[in-house]
């Protein structure tokens, strides 16, 4: 059997961003199966007491966080320009990527929107620009955004996050192996795929 690496992200998620652009070959290079699962955080932080970014509770952190992803996107050559606000409303992106992971277009927009969030600065909270992604991938935007707002992928939605909150997650890029392994953070992902191959 293919070994399997479940990806759990979110859009607002900063580190994230490169995970999302560094799992795919690296996965690949090791035979490993990686499903994607979009969620939202900020149920997971109200539960944790938290109404915001830990980078906006903690203003030094949030610095070096800024500092840190430029320097690991500097490495990987992957564009980079911080966002003006952080963080940035994922509802429609994460609703979008459900319908899009049930098709074979749903890694290609994830990586489409991270790339105009953290990479050239947009605001994918504004349905114009999620619209944008869309086309940019070849997908009909208006009728994708209709069935994003569909009772079923928001049940769906919902229903993933919850599993996130039930596996342990607390933050975001997270790592779930078959056996339940969970690891947490950008530079933990070659250690859970290790992991999920064993």
């Amino acid at each position: 059997m293919t070994p399997t690496l479940d990806f759990w992200f979110e859009f607002a998620s900063s580190y994230s961003y490169p995970a999302a652009m560094r799992i795919a070959p690296l996965a690949s290079a090791r035979s490993v199966n990686v499903r994607w699962r979009p969620f939202l955080l900020g149920p997971i932080f109200k539960a944790q007491g938290w109404d915001n970014s830990p980078f906006n509770l903690y203003p030094a952190k949030g610095r070096y966080m800024w500092r840190d992803l430029q320097r690991i996107c500097a490495a990987l050559s992957l564009p980079f320009v911080q966002p003006a606000v952080f963080p940035q409303n994922a509802l429609l992106a994460a609703r979008v990527a459900m319908v899009g992971l049930a098709q074979d277009w749903g890694e290609d927009f994830c990586r489409a929107v991270y790339t105009v969030e953290f990479g050239q600065g947009r605001n994918i909270g504004e349905p114009q620009c999620i619209a944008a992604v869309l086309q940019s991938i070849g997908q009909a935007a208006e009728a994708v955004m209709q069935q994003a707002q569909s009772d079923a992928i928001k049940t769906a939605l919902r229903a993933q996050t919850e599993e996130a909150r039930r596996l342990g997650i607390f933050g975001a890029p997270s790592f779930v192996t078959a056996d339940g392994e969970l690891f947490w953070g950008n530079d933990r992902l070659e250690a859970a795929l290790e992991w999920a191959k064993r």
